[in-house]
């Protein structure tokens, strides 16, 4: 049985690889048969452990695995730093795995709890809504970390959703559940020499991965993309801010190729890429300093020269909290210029990424020697969350800045729905893993919410991406360029974008109902 070959340091063995192995599901790899043999053998291993202890230590031991390989990326963002040397990127990694680690273990101990001990044909169900609820959790705690929900081995090819076109009616963590089910099911049932189940759970999930997307709408509002492929070294400094803009500029001609000069158009610009502050009213050695080209004014007046009659441009900007003559904040926004160079709507980032944003427990940490990995003496400030900029005839826009839009049911305002979501981002920090995973997670909330997503990225992966998760068009990390096309259409409304995460709640809720229904009837 699985419990003599996999006991003791076997099974931790085991589990910590089964671990690593679940997050090849993931992008750019995305071998998701690999993913989903590999939770299912995981849950099969978790079903034959002998104690509820000895359960949460192997989840704890998979999740370690997990995360270490999944945020592989993360280690890249030391090398773009100086105050911090490059080889702790490599310690940071798993350090941080360490803490994540502990909602897979959540996950494995409820589940092991409930189905009891000798019973692995009850704890598939136990397993996937135990699951639900700890991608939950560590979507919320401490500011919450969603990156890479187990769902995203669901997600299909670029031209596709695969089976995350179940996520409307789920959300992307119950999708997670599913995923940790169908798994489960399948393993346990080749085990027990039952290949109808298996066969059939197999057949289901290369179906769904397979299935081509339905046609999503078509929209009319002309949009062009900017993607300036400025290194990371050059964002914070100086010497190439004027290098930079005149990049940006080049690629935004004022006016569309084919179209009438004067036609309304949609400008998209990445986030870090202006270093201009954009906002009057700070003292006059902020515009004078090294960190900014100068009067506020004249740079808004420039970039409505660049972008020409008709168009509104949609950039990442810094604005600054001022007290006392002295910034003490900053906030990472958008910003919208009209022609004019009139600012015409912002937004400020919410969720914002510890240690690249600010650093959490600064009086602690700084004498330590630990600082943020991106340049910046101050914190930046989280704003009130997701908002909708009414935009006149260049339409109704949900921003989430970079990390933001991989918070599942938080990155549109139920109550004011934008027809697309702008998701500005600065990618040249994630390595060779993180922008395609970033892409994916971009994806996701375009099927889930029902709306089209546009991705301006400094380095890339800047894409436009309709309603039902399809990548019209995109341009690869590394290139300088620029998408013309147009906004796609939304869609409805979608159950999840009317409910938000209490869907996936409720799918938890009745997985786990199910699961203490078969315990209760399989007691003599």
């Amino acid at each position: 049985m699985m419990q003599d070959r996999f006991g003791g340091r076997a099974g931790a063995a085991a589990a910590l690889a089964l671990g690593v192995l679940a997050a090849t599901g993931f992008e750019p790899l995305h071998w998701w048969p690999v993913a989903l043999v590999a939770m299912g053998l995981f849950a099969s291993l978790l079903a034959r452990t002998t104690t509820v202890g000895r359960a949460a230590w192997l989840g704890w031991l998979f999740g370690l695995g997990h995360f270490t390989f999944g945020n592989n990326w993360i280690a890249t963002a030391f090398t773009h730093q100086a105050q911090m040397p490059a080889v702790l990127g490599w310690a940071a990694v798993p350090l941080l795995a360490v803490y994540l680690a502990v909602y897979p273990a959540i996950a494995a101990l409820g589940a092991r709890a409930i189905a009891g001990p000798g019973r692995p044909r009850m704890l598939p169900l136990a397993f996937a809504g135990c699951w639900i609820v700890a991608e939950l959790l560590r979507a919320g705690v401490f500011t919450g970390y969603s990156w890479n929900p187990f769902a995203m081995v669901l997600l299909g090819p670029w031209d596709r959703p695969g089976l995350a076109v179940l996520s409307p009616w789920m959300g992307t963590y119950a999708l997670s559940g599913l995923a940790v089910l169908l798994s489960a099911v399948a393993v346990e049932s080749v085990l027990g020499r039952k290949a109808l189940p298996a066969a059939g759970v197999a057949l289901l999930v290369i179906a769904g991965m397979l299935l081509p997307a339905r046609p999503a709408p078509d929209g009319t509002l002309p949009v062009t993309v900017v993607q300036p492929n400025l290194p990371q070294a050059r964002l914070g400094d100086p010497r190439f801010f004027e290098d930079n803009y005149l990049q940006l500029a080049s690629l935004s001609p004022a006016a569309r190729p084919g179209a009438r000069p004067g036609t309304t158009r949609l400008l998209l610009w990445p986030e870090s890429g202006l270093a201009d502050y954009l906002r009057p009213g700070y003292p006059q050695r902020f515009y004078d300093s090294t960190t900014a080209l100068g009067d506020p004014d004249f740079a808004r007046r420039r970039i409505g020269r660049t972008i020409g009659t008709g168009s509104l441009l949609l950039t990442g900007a810094v604005d600054l909290e001022v007290q006392g003559g002295r910034a003490v904040g900053a906030y990472n926004s958008v910003t919208a210029l009209d022609a004019a160079g009139t600012i015409r709507g912002s937004y400020t980032k919410a969720h914002l990424v510890p240690y690249g944003e600010y650093l959490p427990m600064r009086e602690v940490l700084e004498p330590l020697g630990l600082s943020r990995l991106v340049p910046g003496a101050i914190d930046f400030l989280s704003g009130p969350g997701p908002q909708t900029l009414t935009l006149g005839p260049h339409g109704r826009a949900g921003v989430q800045i970079c990390y933001e839009i991989v918070f599942s049911g938080e990155v549109a305002d139920r109550h004011d729905r934008p027809d697309f979501i702008f998701n500005p981002s600065n990618d040249g920090w994630f390595g060779a893993f993180g922008p395609p995973q970033h892409l994916a997670q971009a994806r996701m909330r375009a099927i889930e919410e029902g709306l089209p997503v546009l991705r301006a990225t400094t380095t890339g992966i800047s894409a436009v991406i309709d309603a039902r998760g399809v990548v019209r068009h995109h341009l690869a990390t590394g290139v300088a360029g620029r998408i013309d096309t147009v906004v796609p259409g939304a869609l409805p409304p979608t159950i999840f974008a009317q409910t938000g995460n209490m869907l996936a709640f409720a799918w938890a809720l009745l997985f786990l109902g199910l699961a203490l229904v078969a315990v209760k009837r399989a007691r003599p």
